[in-house]
């Protein structure tokens, strides 16, 4: 089982990582999606930052469960919030952001089991 938290830890926080970075950098595909659902663009770097401290509390959650789960719990609710905006501006594609909240369920249970 812990095999299995450790490579989903790994590809969800790169995951992050790399989102974080296009939200920094106010990359074109993602700004886009922000005026789409409404979000302000002032505060993309606040999400960005959400980001990062989940990839961060992921892989420490690695070595202290606590951590991890906290950090799962934390992008769960991210990415229910994303699921919100979404669909309170009418996009009712919210299939990736729903996969996301589960990657982080599937963690929860991986790092619950694998104490």
């Amino acid at each position: 089982m812990f095999i299995a938290t450790v490579v989903i830890a790994i590809v969800f926080a790169l995951m992050l990582v790399f989102s974080g970075v296009g939200k920094l950098r106010h990359d074109p595909k993602q700004m886009g999606v922000m005026t789409e659902v409404g979000f302000p663009e002032d505060k993309v770097g606040l999400l960005a930052l959400a980001e990062f401290a989940g990839a961060i509390g992921l892989i420490v959650g690695l070595f202290w469960w606590p951590i991890g789960v906290a950090a799962a719990i934390g992008t769960f609710l991210y990415f229910l919030g994303a699921a919100i905006f979404h669909l309170r501006a009418g996009d009712k594609n919210i299939a990736p952001v729903v996969v996301l909240m589960l990657v982080s369920i599937a963690y929860i249970v991986l790092r619950l089991l694998s104490i």
